[in-house]
């Protein structure tokens, strides 16, 4: 789609052209060919040009560049450079740790050697992650009171280090401390405010924020962005801003974002978190608690009786659903189960309440307040989901931990597209979203900024520098059996080992089903143990980060992995030199958002596959051969063990949607 920021007139305050002044410091003699290392790329001086456009005309962009391009320069520089002429403050949000720490250790340094203006820049991780010096003071004098021995060590523990810390978060530990002690001790929104905490200087958080309330530029995540903006309806009546007074957005790793934005648009009701918030008042296993502290007998009663409601609710809710397919259970009826479990919620807040009328206390009081709000967010939260009154949404029961021993109660929009669009692309803002992949097949990112409700935004698609007609081959194997086929296993094994040996280890194995992952773990374990390749499997204990790093230190290295391993993994070097997609990723319809989205557009007439299945396909196609190549000095090949990128119509398009390379068929 043409929709040249151009067209519209450029903010009056904005000295000259900026799009024309970064495209200048972009270019081969420009201010950046003075830093060391600079490489001129022309598609790093367009996508500059097309960001500094957008700012200039408060226009909204999204923009694919391919790996190699340098994207986080070519957002950096005019986004620094406008914030600090219009006076706005840049909020750059992006999905993964590893991009934050780049973009603050590595990214932004540079940036402030090579810019003549200077400028302040911060990482914004969320509150919780923060200790509150007030909350842990409070919770040694009543540590008795509050939890057991065992818990009382673990106290102890972030006390002393609480004296050392400095940054105060949760990143500096060596060993994380445990969640339900660190619950009581760390920053609450009602609870560390700058009323409370503003004139402590031991208090971490409320140093952060008015470091980052001062700040130009403020680096978050994804899921902090969405949980500080809020829902759509609270945006919608925002003239200016996205989460502060004056600013704009910048969205890297944008592939991700509707995701992320599913979970915060819609409800959500943890059978763990409200029993820890029960907990937290009155735990009757060690009788201790804020009602014990308070010597709140009626308090007490109610959340003895209370936890065991609970557990019977959510004992009535797994009865009531068949989890045969897998961890979610979609709810297609109102009245799921009886209600039984709201009346004592509403009871608790009564208690809680009246437990208020009589303290003095600000801190205790506090905690309290923000205990109430948990129950009454839990109570309305059920309360929807049992009446399922929102049509256009989708209901689930999802089991959570690792061993799925408790539920949550979901909900979210089936079309995510009229939120983002009131909370992203207001007129007369900026928001810019960029990723490594984003196009399934057209130029103007179609599909993308459909989903993202983006459909009247710009979208450029800017090509990768690398050369890969001399860095990348593709293997097609044509005679692969169905999965269904008996021999399909066997065969499936037989490739793998066959380029594995072509590569000399150094791959990624990408499975599209964790069941077929462990089968060839199995069959394959004797084999890896004869071979000179260390082997790693996801899922077998290893943290994803642990199994990437101890993968790139081997150098000779197999990594058999399945969804999150398609993307957001950069292993540059000869480490990664093998890319194997054992089958096309079609995201089976089982999760309850995917159904309803399928059903939602065979209800309108239209065909499900080529709308959804099929792009969606594509772009985590295009992640998963993205790993291989990151760098220009990279060599390797990525092998295709599913035929149907031959024997299907819709092959093609998957082809079509590699780099320009060679393709071998075999």
């Amino acid at each position: 789609m043409n929709n040249p920021a151009k067209m519209i007139a450029l903010r009056e305050d904005i000295p000259g052209d900026l799009a024309d002044r970064v495209g200048n410091m972009f270019s081969a003699t420009g201010l950046l060919a003075q830093a060391r290392n600079f490489e001129h790329r022309l598609e790093q001086q367009q996508m500059a040009t097309l960001v500094a456009d957008a700012l200039a005309s408060e226009s909204h962009l999204i923009v694919e560049a391919g790996t190699g391009v340098g994207k986080s320069l070519a957002y950096l520089i005019p986004a620094i450079t406008y914030a600090l002429e219009a006076k706005k403050k840049a909020v750059i949000s992006t999905h993964t740790i590893n991009l934050q720490e780049q973009l603050i250790f590595k990214d932004i340094p540079l940036v402030q050697k090579i810019l003549p203006q200077e400028f302040d820049a911060v990482l914004l991780k969320g509150r919780h992650n923060y200790f509150c010096p007030r909350r842990l003071e409070r919770a040694m004098q009543q540590a008795g009171e509050l939890f057991t021995s065992p818990e009382q060590e673990e106290l102890k523990r972030i006390w002393e280090w609480s004296q050392t810390t400095r940054d105060g978060t949760l990143s500096d530990f060596a060993v994380e401390p445990q969640s339900d002690v660190w619950s009581h001790v760390c920053s609450e929104q009602h609870i560390c405010t700058p009323k409370s905490c503003g004139t402590e200087s031991k208090c971490f958080y409320q140093q952060a924020r008015k470091r980052f309330l001062s700040a130009d530029v403020v680096v978050m995540n994804h899921t902090l962005l969405f949980l500080l903006m809020g829902s759509s309806a609270e945006m919608e009546g925002k003239e200016n801003g996205f989460v502060f007074a004056n600013d704009f957005l910048i969205l890297d790793e944008a592939h991700t974002v509707e995701a992320v934005a599913a979970k915060h648009i819609g409800l959500g009701v943890s059978q763990y978190g409200l029993r820890h918030a029960i907990q937290r008042l009155y735990n009757a296993k060690t009788q201790k608690g804020l009602f014990t502290i308070l010597r709140e007998a009626d308090g007490v009663k109610i959340c003895a009786r209370i936890i065991e409601q609970i557990d019977d609710f959510f004992t009535s809710v797994e009865e009531a659903c068949d989890f045969k397919k897998g961890r979610e259970f979609r709810v297609r009826r109102p009245e799921l189960v009886p209600d039984n479990i709201t009346a004592a919620l509403a009871e608790l807040q009564v208690a809680i309440v009246n437990t208020l009328k009589r303290i003095d206390d600000e801190v205790t009081k506090s905690e309290l307040q923000d205990m109430g709000r948990r129950v009454r967010d839990a109570r309305l939260g059920i309360v929807d989901f049992l009446n399922q009154q929102e049509e256009q949404a989708v209901y689930w029961v999802e089991k959570t931990g690792k061993t799925g021993s408790f539920l949550s109660l979901n909900a979210a929009p089936i079309d995510l597209a009229p939120h983002l669009r009131q909370m992203l692309f207001r007129p007369n803002n900026t928001c810019i979203l960029t990723s490594a992949t984003l196009a399934t097949g057209r130029a103007d990112l179609g599909y993308f900024r459909s989903r993202m409700g983006a459909d009247e935004v710009r979208g450029e698609m800017i090509g990768s520098p690398f050369n890969y007609q001399k860095q990348m081959t593709v293997h097609v194997v044509r005679k692969m059996p169905d999965p269904r086929d008996v021999d399909y296993e066997a065969a499936l094994e037989k490739w793998i080992k066959h380029f594995l040996e072509e590569s000399n280890g150094r791959a990624f194995v990408l499975f599209t089903s964790y069941r077929t992952m462990q089968l060839l773990t199995e069959k394959m374990e004797s084999y890896f143990a004869r071979s000179k390749w260390d082997f790693f499997v996801q899922g077998k204990g290893m943290p994803r980060h642990r199994l990437i790093e101890e993968f790139k230190k081997s150098g000779q290295g197999v990594l058999f992995g399945t969804d999150s391993f398609w993307q957001g993994v950069d292993v540059p070097g000869e480490a990664l030199s093998n890319v194997i997609i054992t089958r096309l990723p079609f995201a089976v319809p089982d999760h309850p958002m995917i159904e309803a989205r399928l059903e939602q557009i065979e209800a309108r007439g239209g065909d499900p596959f080529s709308e959804f299945s099929l792009p969606e396909a594509i772009l985590k196609f295009r992640q998963g051969v993205g790993r291989l190549i990151r760098t220009r000095q990279d060599r390797g090949i990525v092998v295709i063990l599913d035929n149907r990128v031959l024997t299907k119509q819709y092959g093609r398009a998957f082809l079509q949607s590699l780099p320009e390379c060679p393709v071998q068929i075999v």
